[in-house]
């Protein structure tokens, strides 16, 4: 029974970018090979100022759907509470995550879902990540603001942006308590203080090390490293939670 319902999870998540992705543009500065596919592995492109530039649209690499983002750590820090909670999600098969009644993945759990593409818009005062599923979004400011002293609780947060070096560095923090760190539940609490760092390794390529600093859920910080792969030559569609029903629309196409 487990499997067949893990099975036709996967099977919904990992359908979706194909159903999706219909919309096909020649894009001008992508690189190419001789025989004119786009160039994966050409230098990541710069910004007028040198800096990485970081736009595009990306994806979860392959094999990293429905990911448990802890699963290079050899032991997961936990408080007791937050190890109670996580291993009763963990054999209920993640029922009762939060996207069953259509509200957000969060951090980091929105950009590794393999059913869900992103797109980074960079600009040098703000960054946008664009997320197809359910049509959300995040900024990331970069024009030298600090973070608000009294913070409206969000399901994304409140992101800062700056360089070092070659790294694009996220500090993300006022959380509400609501979403899930992964698709297999590993929870965090409103005290959460998450780092970031972006670096594109090349045309293709991006990987992202992530730190979540969640004293009232882990006993220490901890740090996980995701990589995503470039969608070239598309765009993002819209994607709206229908009341719960995407899942049987999709199988049902």
């Amino acid at each position: 029974m487990r499997l067949g319902v893990t099975t036709a999870i996967f099977l919904v998540m990992a359908g979706a970018p194909v159903l999706g992705q219909w919309i096909h543009v020649t894009l001008p500065d992508t690189p190419r090979t001789a025989d004119g596919k786009p160039n994966l592995s050409a230098p990541a492109p710069k910004t007028p100022d040198g800096k990485p530039d970081f736009s595009g649209i990306w994806r979860a690499a392959e094999g990293k759907y429905l990911q448990n983002i802890t699963e290079d750590l050899r032991e997961v820090p936990f408080q007791p509470w937050a190890a109670t909670l996580y291993k009763e999600r963990s054999d209920n098969l993640a029922k009762g995550r939060p996207t069953e009644r259509c509200l957000p993945h969060g951090i980091p759990d929105a950009m590794m879902v393999r059913s869900g593409p992103w797109k980074i818009v960079q600009t040098p005062r703000v960054t946008l990540i664009l997320f197809e599923e359910m049509n959300h979004y995040r900024q990331v400011f970069t024009d030298g603001r600090g973070f608000p002293k009294d913070p409206n609780p969000a399901w994304f947060g409140y992101s800062i942006g700056k360089w070092e070096g070659d790294a694009f560095v996220v500090d993300t923090t006022g959380f509400n308590d609501q979403t899930w760190l992964d698709d297999p539940g590993h929870p965090h609490t409103d005290a959460m203080h998450a780092t970031e760092r972006f670096r594109r390794l090349d045309f293709g390529h991006l990987e992202i090390d992530i730190t979540i600093d969640d004293p009232k859920a882990y006993t220490k910080p901890w740090t996980v490293t995701a990589r995503f792969d470039l969608l070239p030559d598309t765009e993002l569609i819209e994607n709206v939670c229908d009341n719960e029903k995407d899942a049987q629309h999709m199988v049902g196409k």
